[in-house]
């Protein structure tokens, strides 16, 4: 398959609340050209009746970028998906899988799952209101609907709305005992009930979530899935995504060295700075660039430290970056360096 060619989904980067605003995204694109970008999950509540632009604002660099909506409201939900349109978004995701308690008592999220048809109407909704795709983005059961009878009844309920591509985290989801962080990481990864659910619905892009740390854990999957979606193992150590568009989109660019990537984000971290934004907001997204690395500690301690002053600036993040070795800095990753995760 050409480079052209490679689906959008092959690979993407997971909505993470407090985690992927617009500046993360814009960093992890210096190191990315072709992954698929989520937003912050957004609730319609906010959308309808918040601040707009520091909702759905983004840098054109972002794409291609989705927006993630939380709701259950099919009008709402319409509504939403025509802003999305709108401010120029290339897909609208509704979230079925967050598990946490403010998203339950708003009724939507993971315990949508317990509703397929609720689910089935948003997406007719939503997809009447707005030509972009809409995607899915859900677990393999919650609670004790965990069944994988149940999960085929959900996919199959909303893929009759027009739904053609869902997001699958093989995690099951306890609404209660379990918090969210629990909920990552307790109930066990099922990749084998995904695997099945893309083996009775072929025709469908079914793509993976959840537990895969590498790039390549990641090209492993793809032999079975459409796509793989990477979620805090792409925030902790945003270096993996360097070679994404060589290893899993069959780009023939070089990856950008870790100087690079950050050079390339400091004109925006200066425009971002002369709007008012504070330095820390920029730069928490580049903590973990240099993981596993010879002055990965200087950089974290100087950004923290340092950022935080009045007037924080520029200068902060070159004496970060003067503390990290050139071999470090302006290392391009090969073959040799993959991580096995």
């Amino acid at each position: 398959m050409t480079a052209s060619a490679r689906p959008l989904h092959t690979l993407s980067v997971a909505p993470m609340m407090d985690w992927t605003d617009r500046h993360c995204r814009v960093f992890h694109r210096t190191l990315t050209r072709r992954t698929l970008l989520y937003t912050e999950m957004v609730t319609t509540g906010a959308l309808l009746h918040g601040d707009r632009e520091r909702h759905l604002g983004f840098s054109p660099t972002e794409h291609p970028v989705a927006l993630q909506l939380g709701g259950s409201d099919a009008a709402a939900l319409a509504e939403c998906a025509r802003t999305a349109q709108d401010w120029g978004y290339d897909e609208v995701n509704l979230n079925c899988g967050c598990p946490s308690d403010r998203v339950q008592n708003g009724s939507f999220g993971a315990c949508l799952m317990g509703t397929p048809d609720v689910v089935a109407r948003a997406v007719e909704a939503m997809r009447g209101a707005t030509s972009l795709p809409v995607t899915v983005k859900h677990r393999i059961g919650i609670d004790d609907l965990d069944s994988y009878e149940h999960l085929t009844r959900f996919v199959r309920t909303v893929e009759a709305a027009g739904c053609q591509t869902f997001i699958v985290h093989a995690r099951k989801a306890w609404l209660s005992g379990l918090s969210p962080k629990e909920n990552r990481e307790i109930p066990p990864l099922r990749y084998e009930v995904v695997q099945q659910l893309k083996a009775d619905f072929p025709h469908l892009t079914i793509i993976l979530n959840g537990g895969v740390l590498s790039l390549d854990a990641a090209q492993a999957a793809l032999g079975w899935a459409d796509g793989v979606m990477i979620g805090r193992a792409a925030y902790q150590d945003p270096y993996l995504l360097a070679l994404a568009d060589q290893w899993l989109f069959g780009e023939e660019t070089q990856p950008v060295t870790r100087r690079e990537a950050i050079e390339a984000y400091l004109p925006y971290v200066a425009e971002q700075l002369e709007q008012g934004q504070p330095l820390p907001r920029m730069m928490k997204h580049t903590l973990g660039l240099f993981t596993g690395q010879p002055g990965a500690r200087h950089w974290k301690r100087t950004l923290s430290e340092q950022g935080y002053k009045p007037g924080a600036g520029l200068a902060v993040v070159r004496e970060a970056l003067a503390g990290v070795p050139d071999t470090v800095l302006d290392v391009r990753p090969g073959v040799g360096e993959r991580q096995t995760a």
